[in-house]
């Protein structure tokens, strides 16, 4: 796939490397713009999720506004300096849930687009999303071409993690609903779903009744153990990419964190760059854990 380079800047951090299929690079806030097409379009995104799903569309020129150390992004507050850079913008992409949104939207200047961004990280959402973005901005030969790899590395990993299934059987699981594309990924079908309102005791017994072996628990929503009497691995899964707005390395992560719970070990993700985590994987590629199986050692706010 073809390289290309930019800038991204995420206010009130430091400037981070940007890697897609291709790659883009910052050197700090404030980068030069001689390796930017001077007819890019200038993008604000409110956080590194809809930052992520437009570098997948080819922006070279992203403005992120919650920082990547945020936890639980809806509860950031937007600073002037924010807003001051959503005025500068050609695009702005934002999601209804957010409470800080109207803020964002009324920021835009006269010029500016707001987008409506349909956050999920299934393959459906991304192709849907990365397509739509890439014919607003004009980029769309760049995010066909982003697609296409993205296409490949998710067979590569999906594949990769059914075959850890242990004993080779799809194993029974449970899902928070905004992180069934997860357990999708891994080529499991949830055997029930729950939330994203907080569960009630008789959601838990119908849960545990299902005597999931997995639980696929959104990391960014979690108050703890969603099945305390039951011994099925919790699995969190990241839905917000990392300061490197790489969809693809989000990917990555969260199959680790899933091989991992396939061999039998449960782990949170490991803390990487921001919303996202670390992009470790197997020295061939693979999502190994260390068992027999491995090749190697408030509801609507959020998602």
């Amino acid at each position: 796939m073809a390289s290309h380079r930019g800038r991204v800047h995420a206010l009130a951090l430091t400037g981070t490397a940007l890697l897609l299929v291709g790659c883009a690079t910052s050197e700090g806030g404030d980068t030069s713009d001689a390796n930017v097409d001077a007819d890019t379009p200038v993008v604000v995104a409110t956080t590194t999720w809809q930052g992520a799903f437009a570098t997948a569309a080819g922006a070279q020129d992203v403005t992120v506004i919650v920082p990547g150390d945020v936890q639980h992004a809806p509860e950031y507050e937007p600073a002037a300096s924010d807003l001051a850079a959503v005025a500068d913008a050609d695009f702005v992409l934002y999601s209804p849930f957010e409470p800080f949104a109207e803020q964002i939207t009324e920021a835009a200047g006269a010029d500016a687009e707001t987008v409506e961004v349909d956050l999920d990280n299934s393959a459906d959402t991304i192709t849907s999303e990365v397509t739509r973005l890439g014919e607003l901005f004009g980029t769309g030969e760049q995010a066909e071409e982003w697609l296409t790899g993205f296409d490949s590395e998710r067979e590569r990993i999906s594949t990769d993690l059914q075959a850890q299934w242990p004993d080779g059987e799809q194993p029974v699981a449970v899902a928070q609903v905004y992180v069934t594309w997860a357990a999708q990924l891994a080529g499991i079908d949830p055997e029930q779903t729950y939330g994203p309102d907080q569960l009630s005791p008789g959601d838990v017994a119908d849960l545990t009744g299902a005597e999931p072996q997995l639980v696929f628990e959104n990391s960014h929503m979690s108050t703890g153990r969603v099945l305390p009497d039951s011994e099925a691995i919790q699995i969190g899964i990241a839905n917000y990419p990392g300061e490197d707005l790489d969809l693809i390395a989000l990917y990555e992560a969260n199959a680790h964190t899933i091989a991992a719970a396939l061999n039998g070990e449960e782990t949170e993700p490991e803390s990487g760059d921001g919303h996202g985590h670390d992009h470790g994987h197997g020295e061939d590629g693979g999502h190994g854990g260390d068992g027999e199986h491995g090749e190697e050692e408030d509801a609507e706010d959020s998602h």
